[in-house]
């Protein structure tokens, strides 16, 4: 179906933002954990420009400053890395309501560079590599406990995927020497990072993301580079896989089989780049082309002849019994969602990106997650303001935050409990607790970031609760080492920041 953007925004009371969406919307908000929206809501109101000149956020909202590269100190007593990248959340193990973050540094240099992740004995890759992630226990309302070293000597830790058994899959977005993988890290077992192992069986490209069917155990790769343009990877497992913690660095590179995306149109045609698509719900079948040579000796892999490519394909996200893919330069960098429905072998476009009229540009998506109040949040990286973004049900889109220091989004993540947003801002490298007055008082009926569907709830065993609806203001106290000085948001400010300092708890 082809529908003038002009038109749907106008129709949608936003015809200044920045994402139509069109018939597959109720399907992308109404992911597991996605529970129903107030009728009428529209968003938190206008972003407020931070006197700090960090985020703007809503009226009512605040963040704070779990990590900051440089500043904050690890347990270790080293200062905090940078080049924030993707993350995910889990709930600590020690049932105090604390959480834990697992946390991509996008280093693409060496263990001396600006933001390098420090080389701890025994999670270190390679010793030419600053790369990697960190581990970071907060309490329950994002302050700062502590941060240790989950995986070192890795190069340009992009995104990644949560797994159904309750791990971090880090994604090398490099095909440098030696690079190219993806890694396994373990929030809850920290000795389980030991001798960290490459996932060859995943295949050595340019990693941006993953999902992870919870039912087949199916894992779906996007990749994102030029020269040529990459691809989605589907990788299926063998049958005695059982999708435990460590399983997948076990396998041999050609365990399973992996595959490459082909898109074919109405008229049997193939499709070579997903941006030639420009009208929602455009539908193609999808196949998959096996790929061979899995260590790309001979070659990328996304070389292969007859594959559908795209410019930057960021973020995945498995919802609604499929994979949501998000191809980021499609449109002059405005950007595309897609839904992949294994079922069925389509691909769907499912949201077309533009910009507003109103102050707020919002495009080039990132990073998505489903948000456990309701709806779908972005992180965006574009060549105007960076922001997180929502879309509601029915198609409204409304700013959530603003970056001030202009450097990207990353890694939207939320506690398990659903109170704290956890997010990014890339360079330096500085992680965000956002609250505020969230929307949506249910329970869901699973976390909606591809985790398995069980009876214990969530991957830690934990059931989940959720955050009040009620509208209270907000506000903490800032300090950090270089300033010291506390303050509260001013009326309407929206914002309050506070820089956890590093304790040595358990």
């Amino acid at each position: 179906m082809v529908l003038d953007r002009r038109a749907f925004l106008a129709r949608s009371g936003q015809a200044g933002m920045a994402v139509s969406l069109l018939g597959a919307v109720d399907a992308l908000l109404a992911a597991p954990g996605a529970r129903a929206q107030p009728a009428g809501f529209a968003g938190y109101g206008p972003l407020v420009d931070d006197p700090d000149g960090l985020l703007a956020l809503p009226e009512g909202f605040s963040y704070r400053v779990v990590t900051e590269a440089g500043t904050t100190r690890m347990k270790s007593g080293e200062p905090s890395p940078g080049i924030h990248d993707g993350a995910a959340a889990f709930d600590a193990d020690d049932g105090n309501g604390n959480v834990l973050v697992v946390l991509n540094h996008e280093v693409r240099g060496g263990p001396d560079d600006d933001g390098a992740v420090p080389h701890e004995k025994g999670l270190v890759y390679r010793d030419d590599a600053g790369g990697g992630c960190t581990i970071i226990k907060t309490t329950g309302e994002g302050e700062l406990i502590w941060e240790r070293v989950g995986l070192a000597g890795t190069s340009t830790n992009c995104a990644g995927g949560v797994t159904p058994w309750g791990t971090w899959l880090t994604c090398e977005e490099t095909e440098d020497d030696g690079h190219g993988y993806v890694f396994e890290v373990n929030p809850h077992d920290l000795d389980a990072n030991q001798d960290p192992t490459p996932i060859t069986a995943l295949g050595r490209f340019v990693h941006e993301a993953l999902c992870i069917d919870p039912d087949t155990l199916t894992v779906y790769l996007t990749e994102d580079t030029i020269d040529p343009l990459g691809t989605v990877y589907r990788w299926r497992p063998p049958s005695d896989f059982r999708g435990r913690p460590g399983e997948l660095a076990t396998l041999d590179t050609d365990t399973g089989e992996l595959a490459a995306l082909v898109c074919t149109d109405e008229r049997g045609a193939r499709v070579d780049d997903l941006a030639q698509a420009d009208a929602l719900n455009t539908l193609y079948e999808v196949e998959w082309s096996p790929v061979g040579d899995r260590g790309a000796e001979n070659g990328p892999l996304r070389a292969s002849e007859g594959i559908t490519r795209a410019h930057k394909l960021e973020g995945a996200w498995w919802a609604d019994g499929g994979a949501y893919l998000v191809s980021s330069y499609a449109d002059s960098h405005r950007g595309q969602i897609w839904h992949h429905d294994p079922q069925k072998a389509t691909l769907r476009l499912t949201t077309v990106f533009g910009a507003d009229a109103d102050g707020e540009t919002v495009e080039a998506p990132d990073n998505i997650v489903a948000a456990p109040y309701g709806g779908l949040i972005l992180a965006t990286d574009g060549e105007t303001d960076n922001h997180l973004a929502g879309v509601t049900r029915d198609g409204t889109v409304y700013p959530l935050a603003r970056s001030q220091i202009g450097s990207e989004f990353t890694g939207p993540t939320f506690s398990p409990d659903g109170r704290v947003l956890f997010a990014g801002i890339q360079k330096p490298g500085i992680l965000f607790a956002i609250t505020g007055p969230w929307h949506g008082t249910e329970s869901p009926s699973s976390s909606g970031g591809g985790s398995r569907p069980s009876t214990k709830g969530d991957a830690t065993g934990e059931k989940r609760k959720w955050g009040s609806s009620s509208r209270s203001e907000t506000s903490s106290s800032r300090s950090s080492e270089s300033s010291r000085r506390s303050s509260t948001p001013r009326s309407g400010s929206g914002s309050g920041r506070s820089s956890g300092a590093s304790t040595d708890g358990g």
